[in-house]
């Protein structure tokens, strides 16, 4: 009987290691932010102050996934004029496509080190595949709440023409730099 019990408490944890854990994104520290050029002088960013979404991650089996939504009127560049022109048609159009979407279920590990995750990103209704690098990754238990939580630090390069914006290319840069911080607590 001893052995049995045993035995059920060794394959329940091992169940439970190996289980995917869901994660909310925790959205007063998760900002995607971008970094264009701006008529050749500088480099211009700005960033999202409203997103949303979960991520499945499987450590053990080396898995993920990740649904992720951008409200294109949370659009802060520091300049309130800006950030009016940018909700227009001329670049995101926030009336006719108020978020931007990133799903994926694909996650590259080296390891134990999350490398790549690929993904397709939706902006001004056009899908196109993007690959995010990851910069810093890591899974522990929170200092503060001393709840399961990730974070990672993600970055990538698009051309926004691609997604149909193109207002002042080329003197206002085509490729775009996406840098996105985030971090996520176990549901």
């Amino acid at each position: 009987m001893k052995k049995m019990l045993v035995a059920a408490l060794l394959a329940s944890a091992s169940f439970v290691a190996t289980a995917a854990d869901t994660y909310d994104l925790e959205p007063n520290h998760t900002f995607p932010r971008f970094a264009i050029n701006h008529l050749g002088f500088s480099t211009f960013h700005g960033q999202f102050d409203k997103t949303s979404g979960t991520a499945t991650i499987d450590l053990a089996k080396k898995t993920g996934s990740v649904d992720v939504t951008i409200d294109v009127a949370s659009v802060s560049t520091g300049v309130a004029k800006l950030d009016e022109h940018l909700k227009t048609p001329d670049f995101f159009d926030a009336a006719k496509y108020p978020t931007i979407t990133f799903k994926s279920s694909q996650f590259k590990f080296d390891g134990d080190k999350l490398e790549e995750v690929r993904g397709e990103l939706t902006m001004h209704g056009v899908t196109k595949p993007v690959t995010l690098d990851v910069e810093n990754f890591v899974c522990k238990d929170h200092p503060m709440t001393k709840k399961p939580a990730c974070g990672a630090d993600l970055e990538a390069k698009i051309k926004r023409s691609d997604w149909g914006i193109t207002t002042y290319v080329p003197a206002v840069g085509d490729e775009v730099t996406l840098s996105i911080e985030v971090e996520a607590v176990k549901k």
